[in-house]
């Protein structure tokens, strides 16, 4: 029988990595395995690892605004990230984490 607990993260980010393989626009077409990757990192070094869950999620459903960054259960959501842009979804964990405390 299900366990049903309370999420151990205060923010939980899930980055969609769906790879369609050039058939259709998906959020791997705009590298969102390296915006997961900055992501993780930039966690690390905030310090926020017990905190903050970055997370690997398939298709949002929402492939040609991709790449998708969901942030729950804040029901925050960001398109079209770039991996250069992940600085932007940072300030808003930050800022998260603030209010949240």
């Amino acid at each position: 029988m299900a366990t049903k607990n309370e999420s151990p993260w205060d923010v939980h980010v899930f980055v969609c990595t769906n790879d369609r393989g050039g058939e259709r626009k998906s959020c791997a077409d705009n590298n969102s395995q390296i915006v997961k990757s900055k992501l993780k990192e930039a966690v690390n070094e905030k310090g926020w690892k017990e905190k903050v869950r970055i997370s690997t999620s398939g298709c949002m459903g929402l492939c040609a605004q991709g790449s998708n960054v969901m942030i729950y259960p804040q029901k925050i959501w960001f398109s079209e990230v770039l991996p250069n842009e992940v600085d932007e979804i940072i300030s808003t964990i930050e800022h998260i984490m603030k209010t949240d405390l």
